[in-house]
């Protein structure tokens, strides 16, 4: 095949008819230029879904400051502190909005920084996730994380409604769960899910053996044919595991003294030391001026401690009313 170098003037101005091969030469420098700016912003992005200009290692998220009550978005960091003691004594910035995804890396850093790892980990129902339970079952770490669905099964509404796996009868032996009508859902197969870090999961999926003429069925499901439920085994296994946890006498202590001590270090952050948001851009840049506000913090802890006389205490104690 021959190609011969077309000598084309290419024409501009009003009145000007141009050649198909001009409009199409246009046409690719657009989408070169605009593919060539797609790349930058994907660069930057880095796995994120937004950035901000004015800071671009920065993620738009949501704030508990919304003064305007319109769920605006600003940018900012997902801030991570450990509390041993009541002294800061691991800090984290993220730009990832869900706290799940943080949990492990927090610790590997920490564990890295500290030179040895804790026995115990107490963390808030936004840290669960089947991921961080593996991770840290195999650290040998033992976990005290609040189940997202903990306040849930309090309530009564939540006890009484039959659709919930959790009230139904589950036989592990034959590996079927009994519903409210006593049919049985049985494992008809599995399906795999892949998490924003790259966690895969397995997940059962159950069906009941015959929905047709059942009474209960506008309240066990919307599905037109038989009811579905899909189970990750794993999760729920150690999710009990964690729930058990938190209930037992030692973990009514940590977790009450979790609530003390974390969220009492970031209320006296925001509200006694009145910092409300970072003066320096950029996450290297903006994890330092937080650490060195953590280290006056811890100063300011020891000094508090020693005038009390509370040294050697580690833990609040549960009062009773």
């Amino acid at each position: 095949m021959h190609f011969t170098k077309e000598q084309i003037e290419f024409v501009y101005g009003i009145g000007r008819r141009k050649l198909k091969l001009q409009k199409f030469n246009e046409e690719l420098e657009k989408f070169y230029k605009r593919q060539k700016n797609y790349d930058t912003h994907n660069q930057l992005l880095d796995g994120r879904n937004s950035y901000s200009k004015t800071d671009q290692d920065a993620a738009f998220m949501h704030m508990k400051d919304d003064h305007m009550n319109n769920s605006q978005l600003k940018p900012g960091y997902n801030v991570q502190i450990g509390v041993e003691s009541e002294y800061v004594t691991g800090v984290g910035i993220f730009q990832d909005r869900s706290d799940n995804t943080t949990l492990i890396p927090f610790l590997n850093d920490m564990e890295s920084n500290l030179g040895n790892k804790y026995q115990n980990i107490i963390a808030d129902s936004g840290y669960e996730s089947e991921e961080n339970y593996l991770y840290l079952e195999e650290k040998n770490q033992k976990y005290y994380i609040k189940p997202q669905t903990y306040e849930k099964w309090k309530k009564k509404s939540f006890k009484n409604d039959i659709s919930k796996r959790e009230n139904m009868v589950y036989d592990k032996d034959k590996d079927e769960y009994t519903c409210h009508n006593r049919k049985q859902l049985r494992p008809i197969g599995i399906i795999y899910r892949t998490s924003a870090s790259g966690y895969r999961s397995e997940i059962t999926v159950y069906e009941c053996e015959d929905c047709n003429n059942c009474p209960y069925k506008s309240k066990c499901t919307k599905a037109r044919g038989n009811r579905k439920m899909q189970v990750s085994k794993t999760f729920v296994e150690k999710r009990q595991i964690s729930y058990e946890n938190i209930i037992s006498e030692e973990g009514i202590l940590l977790r009450v003294n979790r609530s003390i001590q974390v969220e009492g270090a970031f209320g006296v952050l925001k509200n006694d030391y009145q910092f409300n948001r970072f003066l320096t851009r950029g996450k290297n840049s903006v994890k330092t001026e937080f650490m060195l506000l953590c280290f006056s913090y811890d100063v300011n802890k020891l000094h508090a401690k020693i005038q009390n006389e509370r040294c050697e205490k580690h833990l609040h104690g549960i009062k009773i009313a």
